[in-house]
């Protein structure tokens, strides 16, 4: 019998360290590198600048390593639990599934080192590679495509028939000649409309592609300066992402469940209480975020988004973490505390906006001090 191909054994190795998905495929100029040019040029990527800072790496991966010749495409899943039912509360905040447990980088980070130490120093087929875990400039859902893994589906995310889309994509860059795979060409999404008919921002344009400035993974997450009034109240309470185009997909109706204890949730992250998280002073914060993907919207990012959640509530009983908020140290948070308290209709809440422009002297903090007094002064009496 002959022994398993390097692809095989590598293949192998994958799947021991957890990966669910493996495949390879040749290096080459990306064939999607055009669409992705015009996506930029449409101002889709929103203050997402490094985006386009690295387009032009993102051409070809031997801009990244030259002496690329293959490469490992891997899906990591992290599909651990269903959201409990009480995330459908708006008094409790929605944090998407990839946040619940410990950040997904040191984790995959971690095996993808494993895995190419067994090819470079056990296999000894290569001298030098490189790898990236959703922090380097290639176009990984092309990658993953041509490497057999799925395909690329209307909501942009990399769809298995077989698996879903619960996935973390990877890479390694290596300098010698494997086996490859055949590009995913088995089924698609057919007529199916239910990603973008579920979306509550629109951010779903067409042509598997996305308006980054529309969706609620960016707003929570990527933008780092105001959310824009327009798109508040459709965020609900969606805290750090969104996972709504995958919940609804069909393909994730019996999606496997991830295996790997390191995502699996921390309890304070899978329903927390909107009221309490706005309290967190920033040791509490870090302290709580440490290890988590959460801590990179930092404070400042998540209490503004905490705040709009607590607004969309519209409760009273928000009115006094909101108040806290309202004299925050950061500007950030003190705009969207007066936003979220412009949107609750009871006295208590036009009395500490008042105070509140009484003594504020940031310009813009100050102009939705007025917009939120302006909002329920014919209401409030």
């Amino acid at each position: 019998m002959n022994p398993p191909s390097i692809s095989a054994q590598i293949q192998k190795k994958a799947s021991e360290l957890g990966f669910d998905l493996v495949g390879f495929t040749s290096v080459s100029r990306s064939k999607t590198i055009e669409i992705y040019k015009a996506w930029l040029k449409k101002g889709y990527a929103g203050s997402m600048d490094y985006l386009q800072r690295h387009s032009k790496l993102k051409e070809d991966p031997r801009n990244l390593l030259p002496q690329t010749i293959s490469l490992v495409s891997l899906g990591f899943n992290y599909n651990t639990l269903d959201p409990p039912i009480k995330t459908n509360n708006p008094e409790i905040g929605r944090i998407s599934r990839y946040g619940w447990g410990n950040d997904y980088h040191s984790i995959i980070r971690k095996k993808l080192n494993v895995l190419e130490d067994y090819v470079i120093n056990k296999l000894k087929v290569g001298k030098i590679s490189r790898s990236f875990v959703d922090s380097g400039p290639i176009l990984e859902k092309e990658v993953a495509y041509r490497a057999g893994l799925g395909w690329i589906g209307k909501n942009s995310n990399l769809i298995n028939n077989e698996k879903g889309s619960w996935f973390f994509l990877a890479e390694i860059l290596l300098d010698f000649e494997l086996e490859f795979n055949l590009p995913f060409n088995k089924v698609d999404c057919g007529t199916c409309t239910s990603c973008i008919d579920a979306c509550p921002t629109d951010a779903i344009i067409g042509n598997r592609s996305i308006d980054a400035r529309l969706c609620i993974s960016y707003l929570t997450i990527e933008l780092k300066g105001a959310i824009p009034k327009i798109l508040r109240p459709k965020m609900g309470n969606h805290i750090f992402g969104c996972d709504i185009c995958q919940e609804v997909c069909p393909w994730n109706k019996e999606a496997p469940k991830s295996k790997e204890n390191g995502l699996y949730p921390y309890p304070e992250n899978l329903a927390p209480e909107l009221v309490e998280l706005m309290t967190m002073d920033s040791p509490t914060f870090n302290k709580i975020f440490k290890k988590s993907p959460i801590k990179r919207s930092k404070r400042r990012g998540f209490l503004r988004n905490v705040a709009v959640a607590l607004g969309n509530w519209g409760n009273p009983a928000a009115i006094p973490a909101l108040s806290k908020g309202l004299k925050d140290e950061d500007s950030l948070v003190r705009i969207h505390s007066a936003w979220a308290l412009g949107k609750i209709l009871d006295k208590k809440s036009k009395i500490k906006l008042e105070e509140a422009k009484r003594v504020e002297t940031n310009k813009e903090v100050l102009e939705e001090i007025i917009e939120a007094l302006n909002d329920i002064k014919n209401v409030v009496i």
